[in-house]
């Protein structure tokens, strides 16, 4: 199985700031240094093209993240103060999550972006330390390639994915999936497609089961030909940004689900990090190291349909 990862793992940010960079480094080191045993193949993407982000952002945005011209307002929004670095590593993030959705659809099945899952990013607009929309600049990469008409974006970060749920509203061929924390950011959550939301201290049983109940459901209703997957590690308990109370266990058995259910019909995979704030980063290395594992392990496995059939 591919992995795509951005060799930039950290940006120049100001002293005790929130955001745990160093996941980063320590999830490449972790993968690569078990790459064999677990079947999984190192890769660097290119950066996302200005064509590729044009399909989904606004072009003076585009340019304002280039050229460092972002208001002290937008990069407040971001959570990130604006630097060469960030501006490429976005980016580079993106072209990971292209890559990982090319990959599993062009025979590979599944493939990993080891960072991603920015779905807080909106037309003209970064918020909560995202700065480009990665899983819908990768599904309209790939539509406008003919790989893929129809695509179902499956996010289970603790947060809403505010900025994917505008940017597919009212397309038929883009489904939202989320499963979130009902009271947490954003403030103003716009309807997704399907929206599943968890009262706080949600547990594995109450989760799986609605995880169990739902993801069905959105894969009926978006019959797609791939899945983009947010697997992010904040519904942990105890993270720092999040309000739930999975276990490891509980989100490595999340993962199972999603896997097997893109298996059981036949459907490429991408998979994107998405969020993890715990206060030990490597507590967030483990749970992401393991979701790269299953998705190796998942790749090995035959599909048990044609996509479509």
């Amino acid at each position: 199985m591919k992995a795509f990862f951005c060799p930039t793992f950290e940006l120049p940010l100001p002293a005790g700031h929130a955001f745990p960079m160093a996941k980063y480094r320590r999830l490449y080191e972790r993968v690569r240094d078990n790459a064999e045993r677990w079947g999984v193949t190192l890769h660097e993407p290119v950066s996302a093209s200005d064509e590729a982000l044009r399909r989904v952002h606004c072009p003076e945005y585009i340019e304002r993240v280039r050229r460092g011209t972002l208001s002290v307002q937008e990069q407040r929004r971001i959570g990130f103060p604006w630097s060469e670095a960030m501006a490429k590593r976005a980016r580079r993030t993106v072209g990971g999550t292209i890559a990982a959705l090319e990959a599993a659809l062009r025979g590979d099945g599944i493939a990993v972006n080891l960072a991603g899952g920015t779905h807080h990013a909106g037309f003209d607009r970064g918020g909560g330390y995202c700065i480009f929309n990665d899983a819908v600049v990768a599904a309209r990469h790939v539509q406008a390639e003919g790989l893929a008409r129809r695509l179902l974006i499956v996010d289970l970060d603790v947060h809403h994915g505010n900025g994917t749920a505008e940017l597919v509203a009212g397309d038929d061929t883009l489904f939202a999936f989320s499963m979130h924390d009902a009271k947490n950011y954003p403030a103003i959550k716009p309807a997704s497609d399907l929206d599943v939301p968890l009262p706080p201290g949600t547990d594995d049983a109450r989760y799986l089961d609605l995880l169990a109940a739902h993801l069905p459901r959105a894969i009926v209703a978006a019959r797609p030909d791939a899945v983009l997957y947010l697997a992010g590690a904040d519904p942990f308990i105890g993270d720092r940004l999040g309000q739930l109370a999975l276990t490891k266990a509980g989100l490595a058995q999340r993962d199972r689900v999603v896997f097997e259910a893109c298996r059981r019909q036949g459907l490429p995979l991408s998979v994107a990090m998405a969020g993890g704030y715990a206060p030990d980063v490597e507590d967030i290395v483990d749970i992401h190291a393991e979701t790269v594992r299953l998705a190796a392990q998942s790749a090995c496995a035959p599909m048990l349909r044609c996509a479509g059939s």
